[in-house]
């Protein structure tokens, strides 16, 4: 009796545990809807983007918004710090802005493998930027996988433009 109670008990078990394995989901979400907030009259530039857009923050970090990886990679090397450092000295000359951290892959890996490998790209730019006295809560991160190329393609050059981490401003 006890052997056929514990066999009904492990089936069980193993029954629920398979309804629980986890799928992907079938598509990602839509890209986040750009928000505009009218700056202020008095910090629009005379002849420049308004203080806080991604224009101004594009202009003031000299395209340094993106930095790139190596294959599989996620480690910030020397050429990373220094686009880095210079997205931390304007996110600390403007403490009302906050930014978010895009991670991008090349077309190469499972859907799955490459979610989870931006993720890990746009965390250590955060966490940088973070080791920088960036406050944490103005930095958040999203993965878009190999979903949003910069460069089509399939070869070497097409793939290193597209592993990147993005710093986009959100306000």
């Amino acid at each position: 009796m006890n052997i056929r109670f514990a066999s009904v008990v492990l089936l069980a078990g193993t029954a629920a545990l398979a309804a629980c394995a986890k799928k992907a989901p079938e598509e990602l979400p839509p890209p986040p809807e750009p928000v505009t907030t009218p700056a202020p009259a008095t910090e629009t530039g005379p002849s420049g983007p308004a203080v806080g857009s991604q224009a101004h923050f594009e202009n003031a970090v000299n395209g340094q918004n993106v930095i790139y990886f190596d294959t599989d990679r996620y480690n910030i090397d020397s050429a990373d710090a220094a686009a880095l450092q210079t997205q931390a000295q304007y996110l600390a000359r403007y403490p009302q802005v906050t930014i978010t951290v895009e991670g991008h892959c090349d077309e190469r890996g499972t859907r799955d493998y490459n979610l989870a490998l931006g993720e890990r790209r746009a965390n250590a730019a955060k966490n940088y930027l973070v080791g920088l006295g960036v406050a944490a809560n103005r930095i958040g991160v999203v993965s878009y996988g190999k979903e949003r190329p910069v460069a089509l393609g399939s070869n070497e050059s097409a793939w290193a433009q597209n592993r990147r981490a993005v710093s986009v401003v959100i306000n």
